[in-house]
């Protein structure tokens, strides 16, 4: 069952009636067949035209949606043969972070992400999306394990940021995530990152200073939430629409800016309405990306990344 938004309560509307009518149809009571039909039009213009016109803050609604696709099933979907590889070797196992070897339409790749979770207990499980030091730590182990044996990286970024906790910032929470930028920004082969619902703060960035950044079309990207935002520069969350406006926190706008490089359409009304659809067209999109890159020696590749994130320091 789909869950719907604040601003998709007339798509919900029409989309109960239109269920109530096949229901009666299938009783087989009565032929409204033609009913539904243009009901079933009327609704998906709606919802064309609705997705058509998103402001930035309804985009982070959709781009937090919990019916959205996860790493896990990126991971399922698109990447073959698997191997989860755990631990940061010093700590332990941060499970909001997940990464492992596996294939790419055959391309052997080091795939590494946020893992959000999809019910009470796994999201509990993942805190969240929100990694710890040990988390940042065993992506870096991962980034210089694909450096030594020359395998692209592949990274999906969905987290509204990193743990701020003060245990995380007791083992050192600034310091895991500027080495595993360093890391990104380091390796001797390509590294692909793909912001595929949220992309917040530092936590975001630390996996994906890449060679090329894909992003969602509906997914968001900055370095703070819209009510973190709201609340240092007007002392309430309620101003996050307007603070979302102007942070320039879309796709489209980052495409604008030169922030990313790439936008992955997602199906009509939001990658959680055709979850396959979506996942398929993020594969195919890092397959060409990957194979974009595979011609480039370490200098170039490292040399194309510091000019992308450093020009401006």
């Amino acid at each position: 069952m789909t869950t719907y938004l604040d601003f998709e309560k007339p798509i919900a509307e029409l989309e109960t009636r239109i269920a109530e009518l096949r229901e009666t149809a299938d009783a087989g009571t009565v032929d409204i067949a033609s009913e539904i039909a243009k009901l079933d039009a009327k609704a998906k213009k709606l919802l064309r035209d609705t997705y058509g016109k998103l402001t930035p803050w309804q985009k982070t609604q959709v781009a937090r949606h919990p019916q959205r696709p996860h790493l896990k099933d990126y991971i399922a979907g698109f990447v073959s043969d698997f191997v989860p590889l755990a631990g940061d070797r010093a700590f332990a196992d941060d499970k909001a972070i997940i990464g492992g070897l596996g294939r790419i339409d055959g391309r052997r790749v080091m795939v590494i992400g946020h893992e959000k979770g999809d019910d009470t207990a796994s999201r509990l499980r993942h805190n969240f999306g929100m990694a710890k030091p040990e988390g940042y730590r065993k992506a870096i182990r991962l980034i210089e394990l694909a450096d030594r044996f020359g395998l692209p990286v592949v990274t999906l970024v969905d987290t509204s940021g990193a743990f701020p906790g003060v245990q995380a910032e007791e083992r050192g929470q600034a310091e895991a995530i500027a080495r595993s930028t360093e890391a990104c920004l380091a390796a001797g082969v390509p590294v692909v990152a793909a912001i595929v619902g949220e992309g917040g703060s530092g936590g975001a960035v630390a996996l994906a200073a890449a060679n090329r950044v894909l992003m969602f079309e509906h997914a968001v990207y900055s370095v703070i939430s819209p009510e973190g935002c709201a609340s240092i520069l007007w002392r309430t969350a309620e101003k996050a629409a307007d603070a979302a406006e102007a942070m320039k926190v879309t796709a489209q706008d980052l495409a604008r800016l030169g922030i990313i490089d790439r936008i992955v359409e997602e199906p009509l009304g939001g990658a959680h309405r055709a979850p396959a659809q979506a996942i398929a067209a993020l594969g195919e999109a890092l397959g060409e990306e990957i194979d974009a890159l595979a011609t480039k020696s370490a200098a170039t590749l490292r040399a194309e990344r510091r000019a992308k994130f450093l020009a401006a320091a």
